[in-house]
């Protein structure tokens, strides 16, 4: 990878890069689409990461598609595409961490304790290694965008990152890797969350700003989908992720649920009222 980084640097390429963990889907395509018209290069990294999953999580049973995956780069004009071992990006006895402090304990952080740093540290090592100049994110995963953003002004990495908007399946459900996961009954329930949304955002188009009245409507949903156990529902600032009263400026409006085993999440970014349109959602 570091090779090839050397060759594309004396052409002078721009090369864009997409950090996934594999299992393919529309929503990373659209960001490998995405760094195909704003680069000269492409880079593409499979790497299913062990410090970001819990101890009792899915890092055993998460989808391995490596085969089926590098046939959708391909056909999609993916340069490079880099898939290391687990020894290669965390050699024996490897203890360097990387960790955004009073970011990484927010939203799901706080559910998922280590989950952050985790990504940030295989994060920074990737960026290091492919020596990106663009990096491409999904809006999906918000909080992330905005940890990985903070890490990379705070350590100056020289990256531009690019966050796209959420790829949904037709009836809204964010598309995502452990979707898989969910048999008939859980698919048609995870549409909760899309639902949920939704009812704020259109309180929001109708001038409610306030955050309490906000979450109640986004409640009022889950109320309808028993079976579906909310890990937290939150109106935030968009770069500080702490909670806010009131909407005016803008915030992120996050979800996160268990249907069934499966643990989904979801977002959109209410504008405020200043703000002519939304780039994100």
């Amino acid at each position: 990878m570091r090779a090839a980084r050397r060759a594309a640097r004396q052409n002078r390429r721009c090369l864009g890069f997409v950090p996934t963990m594999g299992a393919l889907h529309a929503g990373h395509i659209s960001l490998v689409r995405a760094a195909c018209r704003q680069c000269d290069a492409v880079s593409v990294s499979i790497f299913v990461n062990p410090t970001q999953f819990g101890p009792t999580e899915d890092f055993s049973k998460y989808p391995r598609t490596l085969e089926r995956d590098c046939e959708l780069l391909e056909a999609e004009g993916v340069d490079f595409l880099f898939a290391p071992s687990t020894a290669v990006m965390y050699p024996p006895g490897a203890t360097t961490f990387v960790s955004v402090e009073g970011l990484s304990e927010k939203l799901c952080g706080r559910s998922r304790p280590g989950h952050f740093r985790g990504v940030t540290t295989v994060v920074s090592k990737l960026f290091n290694i492919v020596e990106p100049d663009v990096a491409f994110f999904g809006q999906k995963d918000a909080a992330q965008a905005v940890i990985v953003r903070r890490m990379v002004r705070d350590l100056g990495l020289g990256v531009e990152i690019v966050v796209c908007p959420i790829v949904r399946e037709p009836d809204g459900l964010a598309r995502s890797s452990r979707n898989a996961y969910l048999d008939a009954k859980q698919r048609k329930q995870a549409t909760v969350l899309y639902r949920s949304l939704m009812r704020v955002q259109a309180l929001a188009d109708r001038g409610e700003s306030d955050s309490t009245c906000l979450l109640v409507a986004a409640l009022e949903a889950f109320k309808e989908e028993p079976e579906v156990r909310l890990d937290y529902f939150e109106i935030v600032d968009r770069e500080t992720l702490d909670p806010v009263a009131n909407t005016s400026k803008g915030a992120l409006v996050a979800v996160a649920a268990f249907v069934g085993s499966t643990r989904l999440i979801d977002n959109i970014v209410l504008l405020g009222q200043e703000s002519p349109t939304e780039p994100g959602n």
